[in-house]
């Protein structure tokens, strides 16, 4: 009787000790999450009393963001950054080919301006046949008529312009241009002229007409603008057929200027560039411009 009572209470002790170990045990994760929940929903009951608004929370159920979006995002910003180096790399391209396009436009202005000018103005060396006239080259711009050259009169009007032809308006034109010219009447010829190489730029006689103001204002005595409307026929199209006879008169006003060395470097081309080529009444008339001029 007495181990049967020992027993006894060794099992009520036990299980009177049993509720105070477990209550000594921490929770595990499962009732720690489940009472944090139960603590939200308390607090939400007090917050919204009339239940969770989830639409007006001001907090999502995604979370606010995710690796995908961060990445996503980040790659964007890169595209964006690298289009606009390149644009900014193109800005700083079309800039710096537009300054290069000024500057030669530049170059080639002060170039032209510069050959110009040394036609028009005699270098020390060359005034030995000014007769004390001022080195800047200005002439007398009311000196009497020059005599014309021979070739004048035997090349200046086209053969082309005979009655058969005269039913072009162009070739007409200019032959009304031509006839004011040869009768000494140099305004109304050039004003005539001019108004052809106006109506008719890509004609064939534009060379000739071009050619024939500039001859028409030697002829009035104007032989500085004579020689830039001479020097610009020359220029404006090599090719054309009345280009050389700009070369010689340019040379011809050159003269008249009083630039025998500029005259010659005029001559010097005519003989270069149209080498084999140069029409046969300018050839025979090169030679005795050429000992007027004292060219070597």
């Amino acid at each position: 009787m007495r181990f049967r009572s020992v027993l006894l209470l060794v099992a009520v002790s036990t299980i009177a000790m049993s509720p105070a170990d477990a209550q000594r045990r921490p929770p595990t994760p499962e009732q720690r999450i489940n009472r944090l929940e139960y603590q939200v929903r308390q607090v939400q009951k007090q917050v919204f009393p009339k239940g969770q608004p989830a639409d007006t929370a001001g907090f999502s159920d995604d979370p606010a963001a995710t690796q995908d979006s961060v990445n996503s995002l980040n790659n964007r910003l890169d595209a964006v950054e690298r289009q606009l180096a390149d644009i900014l790399r193109q800005s700083e391209e079309n800039g710096n080919r537009v300054a290069q396009m000024e500057a030669e436009v530049a170059r080639l202005r002060a170039d032209q301006d510069r050959r110009l000018r040394a036609l028009e103005t005699a270098p020390a060396t060359d005034d030995t046949s000014t007769g004390g006239q001022d080195s800047t080259g200005a002439a007398e711009e009311t000196a009497p008529p020059p005599t014309r050259p021979k070739i004048e009169k035997a090349d200046a009007k086209p053969a082309a312009l005979a009655p058969a032809t005269g039913a072009d308006p162009a070739e007409t034109a200019y032959d009304e241009g031509f006839q004011l010219w040869n009768a000494g009447k140099y305004d109304a010829a050039i004003k005539s002229l001019q108004a052809f190489t106006k109506k008719y730029p890509d004609h064939r006689r534009t060379s000739w007409a071009y050619n024939l103001v500039g001859r028409a204002m030697l002829d009035k005595g104007q032989p500085r603008a004579a020689a830039e409307a001479l020097l610009a026929n020359y220029r404006r199209d090599p090719k054309g057929e009345r280009a050389q006879d700009s070369l010689f008169y340019l040379g011809q006003s050159l003269m008249k200027l009083g630039q025998p060395g500029q005259a010659c470097k005029a001559y010097a081309e005519l003989e270069e560039v149209y080498a084999g080529n140069i029409r046969a009444p300018l050839k025979s008339a090169l030679s005795g411009a050429k000992s007027e001029a004292k060219c070597s």
